[in-house]
């Protein structure tokens, strides 16, 4: 009995381990796929040829070389602002307020650095830029973070509040201090393309591609190799063990809001710096929300993040042409999203339910041998 007892489990290792292995790859890409088949029925009950549209995003994010550019290009915002969100939801803190952050920063380096670059040059005006907007974001998540840190007030509250205020105050500074001259709709002065960041050889796709890139990996790298990240970590998965632990919670809370702040605040420099060169009046792309679920989809791993952010980024940028060639409003590629959101939400909940129903039956089989051993 002592050796059959024994040599099961040596078996039952590697199993386990590659289970454990496929388990999170299975469960982030299920609610893709069947996001997908879900479209392709909607699109069949409107009448619509679900492999024609699919097939036209694909054709036009990804196998065309200008689509393949544009969604490259769109990927360094994307991962930048995926950076900061795994940041705060390691540390389990619910930054909600990233799209006040992202325009607000954005605004700032829009109205600042015609003038910065003109008179500091490219290198040092660009990397001052950076640096704005860096600190714009942190200062933005001040409130939410120190009322959390003091006082427990609920992050989520607060940093939706903050985010409604960042939206508004980023107008009100592109219609009033960073005012352009030219006529036309409220806007910032325009960068020249000249001092923009620099582009990769001949294409559309500038060096904030390998910025953003950069950025997953150091995160990556903190969250997985650091004390930092150790401690962020261990605040998330469990407040009061951080507290037994001797862990300074306030202060811990505060660093990954900033960091947070601060990554997402980068991402409006790479998004004005690289792509647009101005910001207008009311302009917001709402990209913060449409990456929470993709940090989720990759289980708040850095670098999984990357092949879910380029996926959507394809969508993105194709699904605005194959929704114009089937007719259909922009925001049917939202639906998508929406779908994966629901079958994520799904999947996730029947994993929490298997794994008790899994924890119920070995307990009754542990509890059974116990027995069987007093009886013996």
């Amino acid at each position: 009995m002592t050796e059959i007892a024994v040599a099961r489990p040596v078996a039952e290792v590697p199993r386990r381990t590659l289970r454990g292995l496929l388990e999170p790859v299975v469960m982030s890409v299920t609610p893709v796929l069947l996001a997908i088949v879900a479209g392709g029925i909607l699109l069949t009950i409107l009448g619509r040829d679900p492999l024609s549209f699919y097939g036209d995003i694909l054709q036009q994010g990804m196998l065309e070389s200008f689509g393949l550019q544009q969604s490259v290009v769109r990927m360094a915002t994307l991962l930048m602002i995926a950076a900061g969100l795994i940041v705060a939801f390691r540390a389990n803190l619910w930054n909600l307020g990233l799209d006040g952050q992202f325009l607000l920063a954005a605004a700032f380096v829009a109205g600042l650095a015609p003038s910065i670059v003109s008179s500091l040059g490219m290198t040092v005006g660009l990397t001052l830029c950076f640096v704005i907007a860096a600190v714009v974001g942190a200062v933005w998540t001040l409130v939410p973070a120190g009322l959390k840190a003091r006082f427990g007030v609920n992050e989520i509250i607060t940093t939706l509040m903050m985010n409604f205020i960042g939206i508004n105050l980023a107008n009100i500074l592109v219609k009033g201090p960073f005012l352009t001259d030219a006529p036309g709709v409220p806007r910032t002065d325009i960068l020249p393309l000249a001092e923009r960041l620099p582009v990769l050889f001949d294409t559309r796709i500038h060096i904030g591609i390998l910025i953003a890139a950069a950025t997953i990996l150091l995160v990556h790298l903190v969250m997985t190799r650091t004390p930092l990240g150790l401690r962020l970590r261990v605040l998330g998965a469990n407040p009061r063990a951080a507290v037994h632990f001797g862990l300074r919670t306030k202060r811990l809370t505060l660093v990954a809001f900033m960091v947070s702040g601060a990554l997402i605040g980068m991402s409006g420099a790479v998004s004005m710096l690289g792509d647009w060169g101005s910001f207008r009046a009311d302009w917001n792309p709402g990209y913060g929300f449409l990456v929470v679920p993709l940090v989720f989809l990759a289980r708040l791993n850095a670098l999984a993040t990357v092949a879910f952010v380029a996926l959507f980024a394809v969508i993105q940028i194709g699904g605005e042409y194959a929704t114009r060639e089937a007719d259909l409003p922009n925001d049917f590629v939202l639906v998508l999203v929406g779908l994966i959101l629901f079958f994520m939400a799904i999947t996730e909940f029947m994993r929490v339910r298997r794994e008790r129903r899994l924890a119920f039956v070995t307990a009754g089989l542990a509890s059974r041998l116990r027995r069987g051993g007093d009886d013996g």
